[in-house]
Parts: C-alpha cells; structure tokens; sequence
C-alpha cells in the first residue's frame, strides 16, 4: 500500500471546540475529491504535553487517511465511555468530522 501525498495547497476548515475544559483547535485539510486528507489538533496551551499528545495523534491519523484507513475506521476504533462518547480529544475531533450533522 502506498502513501496518497496532498497537494501542496489544499482547502481546507478550521473550528474550534471545548472538551473537558480544553479549548481544542480543530483543522481538517481535504484531498481534491473532498474526502478528509488530514487533521491537525492543538491545545489552547501551547507546547503542553496536552498539545503535544494531541498534534501527535492527529499526525498519525492523517497518515492513517493517507495510507487509505477510512474516517469511519479510525473513529470507530479510538477508546469509548460507556454512552460511546469519543474519550479523548482526539475521538471528538474525529466524531465531529465524521458526523458533520453532530457540529
């Protein structure tokens, strides 16, 4: 399997959201089909272990994407509450992009 490279400028969204107290920064890049390339997380406190634990895990999940492991697969498999509420920053940032509706 091999790597799908975004183009050099591509659109893309940024949002923002609070979770547990967090203020988290949320930017999805799309691939030229529309489908989600990318994601980026950072911590309103900047160079915390938070910001840092959350910028690395939206790495690996835009390698993830660009190695074809859809959307849907990822969020499916990050760890859940007992209500199936993403437990993480990162679950919630996939679950909204995923769930567009749910913003």
């Amino acid at each position: 399997m091999s790597r799908e490279k975004l183009p050099n400028r591509r659109p893309n969204e940024t949002q923002e959201f609070e979770r547990d107290g967090i203020r988290v920064i949320l930017t999805t890049g799309y691939r030229p089909d529309g489908e989600v390339g990318e994601i980026f997380l950072n911590a309103d406190r900047s160079n915390s272990m938070l910001d840092v634990l959350m910028s690395d895990a939206a790495i690996i999940a835009s390698l993830a994407l660009q190695y074809g492991v859809s959307l849907r697969q990822i969020s499916h498999s990050i760890k859940r509450d007992k209500f199936g509420i993403a437990s993480s920053p990162i679950g919630a940032a996939l679950d909204r992009i995923s769930k567009p509706e749910a913003l």
